[in-house]
């Protein structure tokens, strides 16, 4: 009998649920949705209850689409958004609604995280800069806020923690998770007791960390029918959605890179140890093989600039897309076409969410800069894709410091088009691999780390012959040139902003 395993991954607006074949072939995928709840203050919050919902609801779904028995799932594995804050009772019952990664209610906590331990010293030990981002932050908030539920906490943990507390009883995280909240020291592989005495929190209210490919447990005889699985299916940890994304991007050497491009967008690369900059514009995840490191850079507006821009500026494309039921971005890259590298001079600054890497500037906005008459629309589309492209620039050249790399994966919603990736390769000067799978590679991540742990696959090296790469594109040597002479245009740009957008946010 046929045996799969299903991935799930928890992203911020819904769970998306994955078959795959013992051969790690994509069989089938479902997705539910869940709400998000915004107030005011920067306070972003989702109900873990609407979670398991949504596992429930896929599950039943997928394994109903997809006409296999239940008892032919070998193995369940999670992804899950990073950076939150969920505080649980001794039985597993959420406390409040979690505290997601896009909350920023935690700044004076962050603040008084940096007057007490400084961050040089957080950002050594941990591979990450003191934000209000990342949990150690939100737990301080909880604790200083709602002081009883946090002396009710028996565990604060993350989305996919939750799900796996559901199914198996057990209180644990995986160590990409784990790096990811301001607490966890990338050297000793362990919670820092310094940064635990500083915050003033409890260790014992952290959970256990283990590999994501480690299993935890089985699926209880009390939620199997819920779920729509058999009691006794194996549950693996899983990962960070960072991480999953890398292992499904194919990156496990070291030395091997990868670019996201989503609303958000990134660029990673495995490493044997960790990329620390002296600005701390970039930082560090634990890898899914837990004996690597990812130094990695996010910005916040890649794709979503885009989406913006088609919304707000292409609208006969968009409009156009929805009669002929041709994607409007396939419309959109056309006009690209038509415009040549640098759009006429036109620099478009990609921050219409404020900024992580590579400047860290909630304040930070974004701009059209020397636009002119001469200027139409497919400069301004093309300018876009290069704003984003130039700011992603920067971040590779800082995560390239110790160690350069000729090729870079590309994966996401972005890297279907063919004009983008173009641009990339221009932009970097490097080779873009397209892999076969572009927009679940994180849940493949999360599949792998599945197949191991049921003894499936060997190890994560497996990725490369399920993901392999379809095509390739190479820089063109005179736009590199171009590219490289407005580069540095480009980063002025930014910096002669600064104080205005200082001004405008007062």
């Amino acid at each position: 009998m046929s045996k799969f395993i299903l991935a799930h991954d928890l992203g911020t607006t819904g769970n998306k649920a994955t078959l795959y074949n013992e051969h790690g072939q994509l069989l089938n995928s479902c997705l539910s949705e869940y709400e998000t709840h915004y107030s005011e203050k920067n306070q972003v919050e989702q109900n873990p209850a609407d979670w398991w919902r949504a596992v429930c609801k896929s599950t039943k779904e997928l394994v109903a689409n997809s006409k296999i028995d239940k008892n032919q799932v070998a193995v369940i594995s999670f992804s899950g958004q990073m950076m939150g804050c969920l505080p649980v009772d001794r039985e597993g019952i959420p406390l409040r609604n979690s505290i997601i990664w896009a909350d920023q209610r935690s700044v004076q906590q962050a603040e008084v995280l940096n007057d007490l331990l400084g961050m040089d010293k957080v950002y050594n030990i941990t591979g990450h800069r003191i934000s209000s981002t990342y949990s150690l932050a939100k737990i301080m908030w909880v604790k200083e806020n709602e002081p009883q539920i946090y002396k009710n906490t028996h565990r604060f943990l993350h989305a996919k923690d939750f799900i796996v507390c559901k199914l198996t009883g057990e209180f644990v995280t995986d160590y990409s998770d784990a790096s990811g909240m301001n607490l966890f020291d990338l050297n000793d592989r362990s919670w820092s007791q310094e940064i635990i005495e500083k915050a003033e929190i409890h260790r014992s209210k952290l959970p256990e960390v283990r590999p994501s490919s480690k299993i935890i447990g089985e699926i209880s005889s009390c939620v199997a029918d819920e779920i729509g699985l058999e009691a006794g299916t194996p549950v693996v940890i899983g990962a960070g959605d960072g991480a999953c994304a890398t292992v499904g991007a194919g990156v496990i050497e070291e030395g091997s890179a990868y670019n996201y491009i989503g609303s958000s967008s990134w660029i990673a690369m495995s490493s044997q140890k960790p990329v620390l900059d002296a600005d701390h514009k970039t930082f560090n995840w634990i890898h899914m093989d837990p004996d690597k490191f990812i130094p990695c850079g996010t910005m916040q507006s890649a794709g979503a600039s885009y989406s913006w821009l088609r919304d707000n500026i292409c609208i006969e494309e968009k409009e156009l897309g929805k009669k002929l039921e041709i994607d409007s971005y396939d419309l959109m890259n056309l006009q690209v076409e038509k415009s040549e590298p640098t759009a006429h001079n036109l620099i478009f600054l990609p921050y219409l969410m404020g900024e992580r890497s590579p400047h860290w500037n909630p304040e930070a906005r974004g701009a059209f800069i020397g636009l002119s008459m001469k200027h139409d629309r497919s400069d301004i589309i093309r300018s876009v894709m290069e704003g984003v492209t130039f700011n992603l620039k920067i971040i590779c050249d800082i995560i390239e410091k110790n160690q350069t790399f000729k090729k870079i994966r590309v994966i996401g919603g972005g890297a279907k088009s063919q004009t983008w990736c173009k641009i990339m390769a221009d932009i970097y000067n490097k080779t873009v691999l397209k892999p076969c799978i572009l927009e679940e590679a994180t849940s493949l991540g999360a599949a792998v780390a599945g197949g191991i742990g049921a003894g499936i696959f060997g190890g994560y090296d497996t990725v490369k012959e399920i993901n392999k790469i379809q095509d390739k594109i190479t820089p063109e040597k005179s736009r590199v040139e171009k590219y490289r002479e407005f580069f540095p245009v480009f980063k002025k740009s930014y910096q002669a902003l600064c104080d205005v957008y200082s001004e405008i946010a007062e």
